[in-house]
């Protein structure tokens, strides 16, 4: 019996270092104004520049978002399709994308928005299941804060929520801005959930357990560029239209 427990153990532990190992090639840093998911309120504030993550935390680096690579005569003079599939030539969106890869040259929007997908479920399920660990690492301050209270109110009465994702059918960079060498991407979410919140009874009194919905989100993530810290953090949330 206590091998078996071992075992099973040891198991579980090896695919909890997998996650995190491969969460860490792809999140994390600060800037604030926000609402936890789900939970529609709304925070705004000005952005300030990202703090370094503590050396070790549960961070979500979005691959390719930071590059310790020289520039290249050709990347000072990107193609015109460089961001094929993710901005039009000429948008505001590329443009934006064009100072983000000026300051970092090995930028690369895919992968940033496969990183921010993985980020989107991750911070969903572990504000679900009000696990505040998971979510101080990858949230700003002020983000955090926001989601700690909601957490906190469910908790005073005795609730929980349960969500189980179906889907993420599409991640769209809406909106890029680079002030004072801090770069602020916006992500326009359109997944489909399971969710239900359960009072103390265990009798359902939000959502539903076998209900499929839409759900549109917009998040922004945040870091300082040129610098060896490659960690980003969800610093906004609001729900789309």
């Amino acid at each position: 019996m206590q091998d078996s427990f071992d075992i099973t153990t040891l198991i579980f532990l090896g695919l909890a270092v997998f996650v995190i190992w491969r969460l860490r090639s792809v999140l994390g840093q600060k800037t604030g104004r926000e609402q936890p998911p789900l939970d529609r309120f709304t925070r705004r504030e000005p952005p300030v520049a990202p703090r370094p993550a503590p050396e070790g935390d549960n961070v979500v680096r979005l691959p390719g978002a930071a590059s310790e690579r020289p520039a290249t005569a050709a990347q000072a003079e990107p193609a015109a399709d460089r961001w094929a599939g993710v901005a039009e030539p000429g948008s505001a969106v590329a443009r934006g994308l064009d100072e983000v890869a000026r300051l970092e040259p090995g930028f690369d929007a895919k992968a940033f928005i496969g990183g921010a997908k993985v980020a989107y479920e991750m911070i969903v399920t572990a504000f679900a299941q009000g696990d505040r660990k998971t979510l101080k690492n990858l949230l700003s301050r002020d983000v955090f804060e926001g989601f700690d209270r909601a957490i906190a109110e469910r908790e005073r009465r005795g609730e929980k929520t349960e969500t189980t994702f179906v889907s993420i059918d599409k991640a769209e960079i809406t909106g890029v801005e680079v002030r004072n060498r801090v770069a602020q991407i916006t992500v326009h979410f359109l997944s489909k959930l399971i969710t239900a919140t359960r009072d103390a009874a265990g009798k359902v009194v939000d959502g539903s357990p076998d209900t499929v919905v839409d759900v549109t989100d917009v998040w922004t993530f945040a870091r300082a560029l040129g610098v060896r810290d490659p960690n980003w953090q969800l610093v906004a949330t609001e729900a789309g239209q």
